[in-house]
């Protein structure tokens, strides 16, 4: 990794079909950068098992048991870190400071400010297609987005926001 360039932790906070993704890509193209994306994982770990929310909610703290030592180490090497986990909750928050807290690394929370219409167009669209390892109705959209909560200033993270250049749907 490059010695003048500290390893930095990636964040990602948006409604579904905010581009959190396409944004974690981008970022991973940088030299010393590495993408580690949830719905890849999940989708190959548990191709049957992720039905609910209730179910999203189990398996992913698995993935977070897991994943949060890993990440740390990774950053510990310098190498820096897109993580495509969504930090829409304080509570997946809290766990993304743990691993900043625990590596010393920095970090950008990368905040998707993308109106929900804008979003729900790009979900159809995303549906329609069938690339995406989720096919996500707009109840399961409605449930999700019941707990999306952006982050404040006062939980202390380095925030970048995004706005779409165009907001057509």
């Amino acid at each position: 990794m490059e010695a003048d360039r500290p390893a930095t932790l990636h964040l990602f906070c948006g409604r579904i079909a905010a581009g959190k993704s396409t944004l974690a890509r981008q970022l991973a193209s940088a030299p010393g950068t590495l993408l580690i994306g949830l719905d890849d994982w999940m989708s190959t770990l548990y191709p049957t098992e992720n039905q609910s929310l209730d179910d999203f909610v189990v398996l992913t703290a698995r993935m977070r048991a897991i994943m949060g030592p890993h990440i740390v180490a990774l950053l510990g090497l310098g190498v820096s870190v897109a993580l495509d986990f969504p930090a829409n909750t304080k509570r997946w928050r809290d766990w993304m400071r743990g691993i900043i807290e625990e590596s010393g690394a920095q970090h950008e929370m990368h905040v998707l400010d993308v109106p929900d219409a804008v979003c729900r167009a790009r979900l159809r669209r995303r549906n329609d297609s069938g690339e995406h390892a989720y096919t996500v109705d707009e109840a399961t959209y409605d449930l999700f987005m019941r707990h999306f909560s952006p982050p404040t200033a006062a939980e202390g993270f380095n925030r970048v926001v995004h706005k779409p250049r165009d907001t057509k749907q």
